[in-house]
């Protein structure tokens, strides 16, 4: 595939990465023996269907399969059977062995042979195919044609001929061509493959594959820019490695020769007017149809237009102009001289008088110096931004609108409102980047708290905890700022890293800090702190995370206080409920902490922006899994894993690895302990939560292997010698997953005096969730005339129900102590309820080892059904209640904040799961309604 007219394939290797799937379906047409035979690709410029076509036949050749290659080429495209010469070239030699009437047609059609009259077409498609067919009989073929949008017309006729007549299995057929649809003369039911844009997580991965990628704003601009094309990523990283210009419509898109020259000739081919226009456009963000031709002087007709959309560049519809391609954008825009577009920048501010944010960027594009006007209507416009939740691009404003400030003390406050911004935008790296400007500029302590704040989660996204600390704590001294709210914030990433790292320092400081006197909102920088009920939430859960002990009675405290209504909405409401998602999941009441999360992400994603949500996604993951919510975690860790991989957050990254490899070994799906690189991608030592997600992942790996050394050993790893937990609050919730793996090795001494360092260190009033875990742990480890007393504390509190895999495994080890003592009769309905919980959950191996012991208790043991709804996400689940109880597609979509569209799609896909046909069938799951 070619990126332009004429131009040599650029896509590297790398390109492959996020097309695992199209590659397995490509070499399945390759390698396999049925259907389909024949596929042909589609995708824009850019996609790697060269690429694609290139693995195909390389593997091919590997079989020892004779690979037939053609390119249709524009230059050719009127030179009839110039693309079956070049397809059919190694086999000309075995011409002589045709028929003479099929030889003599075949190289009249070549001009290997005098043209003594017109080849005749029947003969010339008989020739081919019986070429084709013989070479076949001695050796596989694989017809790989690329570009068949430029193929010559005749040769497209005889390829279309012998791919319809052709049966026989060693015949192959790969295509590919530019575009959504089949080119003309191309069969229309032919098999298609269509390569779209690159998922996030897998554009990420393209960029960090590249030679010195760009980290920061620049980072984001650039994906934002590509769009998920490979093409697209590999040279605007390129241009921005050579150039250093960032990807943004107002400062100049990246460009290289290689960019310039792939549109060059389609831009020197355009009148005068369109190439104004082109250039006019790819300068204007927002391809408003009208703008542009305003600023442009352009006529009120579209007749400018049409040589531009017939060369491939844009297209109009709609009173919009989109570019076809990323690359046809920056080429555009650097096509034309700097005093151009300068002007066009400055025509399109003078355009947009009524809209301020627009016409700002549009006159900071055109600002050569310092304008504080300029910087003033940035500041603006990026406020703006940020009371609609657009993060990122008030982040963006800001930082330019400090690049015009002409006072230093302006640049400072405005780099650090920027820092700020895309700290909730979710770029580790863009705020590290802001931050050294911000200390550079001030010696403001109120202004470095507020810089700290950013620069501490970043660094701790970024895997760096004592780095992070060490920002955080050279904030607060010698002396803390004098700003009240600046405090709260500082402990608030206190406390976050402090939970990530696991050290003490991080948490030690935060009860002092947090005085009663420093509780009370007031004007500040931090939208998340403007109400008195978030600042409490925050605080509170602040506190928690220092010391969760605590935890239960602070969230007792916050929910007895009435509710704000004027919270509806805005960022202290989401602020508000992610606090409380956090406190509770302190407190144990996972159930709730889902239900918090869930509104408080709901509201992020409606702001377009998940990085405030960054610290406690792994949170959100490890709470649907033992809650048992297992299809809405996959989906969750799904979603995380792209953010990480976008922002390159690395401990998040190991931490979805680490939970994605907890949720295998509990469905019993092979798969084992997580990769080596996790366990080195950042420092374990100062990543105390990772190191206890992963270990907690490679004992429950082992134990599902039915290695029980080795995963009490991970266990164990959890724990000092003395007792002393890795992790101050996450090693202790693994406590009846070590106890059970001692009891099956029979070490259960070596578990029982962790046990009992647990239960001093969770205090005289643990949480429910501790209490259960105890007494199931006590029962395995502890004096066993006293197993069965803890066994029933373990099993009989109801509100254990919330804790499926945990409630099932303590059934099950209780029925399994019964039973090995002869009380078969008391078992039985244990094992029940056990197989019936791990049935529903998708356990697979549990469910079989609760069956085998039902079996021995005397009972058949039918099979439990999977409870349908369970493998629905969360959404679907809601969308599925809502239609239950009788509401429409437009009511649901308004109640949950979507598209009827979207609510109908969700509804299709979830009729053939739950095995219904009509809404009324679905009041059938639901046996409260």
């Amino acid at each position: 595939m070619t990126a332009g007219h004429g131009a040599a394939p650029l896509l590297e290797p790398a390109a492959l990465v996020g097309r695992q799937a199209e590659t397995d379906t490509i070499l399945g047409v390759v390698e396999g023996c049925g259907e389909p035979r024949m596929l042909l690709l589609l995708g824009e410029a850019g996609t790697g269907k060269t690429r694609l076509l290139a693995v195909a036949a390389d593997r091919a050749r590997g079989a020892g399969v004779l690979v037939l290659e053609a390119q249709g080429s524009e230059a050719e495209s009127r030179q009839s059977f110039a693309s079956l010469h070049q397809l059919l070239l190694p086999l000309l030699p075995d011409a002589g062995t045709l028929p003479a009437h099929l030889r003599v047609a075949l190289e009249t059609a070549f001009g290997i042979a005098p043209a003594e009259a017109q080849p005749d077409a029947t003969l010339l498609r008989m020739a081919v195919l019986t070429l084709l067919t013989g070479a076949s009989r001695r050796r596989r073929l694989l017809l790989v044609v690329d570009d068949v949008q430029h193929l010559d017309r005749d040769s497209l006729d005889v390829l279309g001929f012998v791919m319809r007549r052709t049966a026989v299995e060693a015949v192959r057929v790969l295509l590919a061509a530019r575009g959504q649809t089949p080119p003309e003369g191309v069969a229309a039911d032919l098999p298609v493959l269509l390569l779209g844009p690159l998922t996030e997580q897998a554009a990420a991965e393209l960029l960090d594959a590249q030679p010195h990628p760009p980290t920061g704003g620049t980072r984001i601009d650039l994906l934002q820019q590509a769009g998920g094309n490979p093409l697209a990523i590999v040279e605007l990283c390129r241009a921005a490695r050579t150039g250093g210009a960032r990807a943004l419509p107002g400062d100049g898109l990246p460009q290289t020769q290689r960019i310039q020259e792939m549109y060059a000739a389609r831009l020197r081919a355009l009148p005068e007017t369109t190439r104004r226009l082109v250039l006019y456009a790819a300068a204007s963000e927002q391809g408003d149809l009208a703008t542009v031709m305003a600023a442009a002087g352009a006529g009120p007709g579209l007749r400018d237009w049409a040589p531009a959309e017939d060369a491939g560049l844009v297209t109009v519809l709609d009173g919009r102009v989109a570019f076809r391609h990323p690359l046809a954008r920056a080429a555009s825009y650097h096509g034309g001289p700097a005093y151009l577009r300068h002007q066009a920048h400055k025509d399109l501010a003078a355009a947009l008088a009524s809209d301020p944010a627009r016409r700002a960027w549009h006159l900071a594009a055109a600002c050569l110096g310092h304008d504080e006007t300029v910087a003033a209507a940035l500041e603006d416009t990026a406020q703006l931004a940020e009371r609609r939740g657009g993060f990122f691009a008030a982040a963006r404003a800001l930082e330019r609108a400090a690049e015009c400030s002409p006072e230093p003390a302006d640049r400072a406050r405005r780099y650090a409102k920027a820092l700020r911004a895309a700290q909730n935008a979710g770029d580790p790296s863009w705020v590290r980047e802001l931050y050294d400007k911000v200390v550079a500029l001030t010696e403001d302590r109120d202004l470095l708290g507020v810089a700290a704040c950013g620069a501490g989660i970043a660094l701790s996204l970024s895997g760096h905890q004592r780095q992070g600390l060490q920002v955080l704590l050279s904030a607060l001294r010698p002396h803390p700022p004098a700003d009240g709210m600046t405090v709260l914030a500082l402990a608030a990433v206190l406390q976050a890293v402090g939970f990530q790292s696991g050290l003490p320092e991080g948490r030690l400081p935060i009860a002092s800090l947090l005085g009663p006197d420093r509780a009370a909102a007031h004007a500040t920088p931090y939208a998340e702190l403007t109400a008195p009920e978030s600042v409490e939430v925050v605080r509170a859960v602040t506190l928690a995370g220092a010391d969760p002990v605590k935890a239960p009675e602070l969230l007792a405290r916050v929910r007895r206080r009435p509710g704000a209504p004027g919270l509806a909405d805005g960022v202290p409401e989401m602020t508000r409920l992610h606090a409380l998602g956090g406190l509770a999941w302190y407190a144990d009441e996972s159930e709730l902490a889902v239900e918090f999360y869930r509104r408080a992400y709901a509201m992020l994603a409606a702001y377009g922006s998940m990085g405030p949500a960054g610290p406690t996604l792994a949170a959100m993951g490890s709470a649907l899994i033992d809650t048992g919510r297992w299809a809405e975690a996959d989906e969750h860790l799904e979603q995380t894993a792209t953010l990480a991989a976008v922002h390159k957050l690395r401990h998040l990254e190991i931490d979805v690895e680490a939970l994605r490899a907890t949720l295998r070994a509990l469905r019993g799906e092979p798969g084992g302990v997580p990769a080596d690189p996790a366990w080195t991608a950042v420092s374990l030592e100062e990543n105390r939560a990772t190191h206890a997600r992963l270990l907690r992942a490679a004992g429950a790996a082992a134990a599902a292997a039915g290695d029980f050394d080795a995963a009490l050993r991970h266990f164990m790893a959890l724990f000092g010698e003395d007792g002393t937990p890795l992790h101050y609050f996450l090693s202790y919730r693994s406590v009846a997953d070590l106890a059970a793996a001692a009891h099956r090795t029979g070490r259960q001494e070596e578990a029982e005096p962790i046990v009992a360092a647990v239960r001093e260190a969770v205090g005289p009033r643990p949480t429910t969730r501790m209490t259960l875990l105890l007494h199931h742990a006590a029962a395995l480890t502890g004096d066993p005339k006293d197993a069965e007393h803890h066994f029933r504390l373990a099993v009989v509190n109801p509100g254990g129900d919330q804790w499926p895999p945990a409630r099932a495994q303590a059934r099950l080890h209780y029925a399994q102590w019964l039973r090995r003592r002869r009380r078969p009769l008391d078992a039985r309905p244990l094992l029940a309820a056990a197989l019936e919980s791990f049935t529903r959950l998708g356990a697979a191996g549990s469910a079989e080892e609760a069956r085998r012991e039902l079996r021995a208790s005397g009972v058949g043991g039918a099979p439990v059904e999977p409870d349908p709804l369970s493998e629905l996400t969360a959404q679907q689940r809601q969308i599925v209640r809502l239609a239950a109880q009788g509401l429409r597609n437009r009511e649901i979509a308004e109640q949950l904040m979507l598209s009827p569209r979207t609510v109908s799609s969700h509804l299709y896909n979830v009729y053939p799961k739950l095995g219904v046909s009509s809404r009324h069938q679905l009041r059938d799951f639901f046996g409260d309604l």
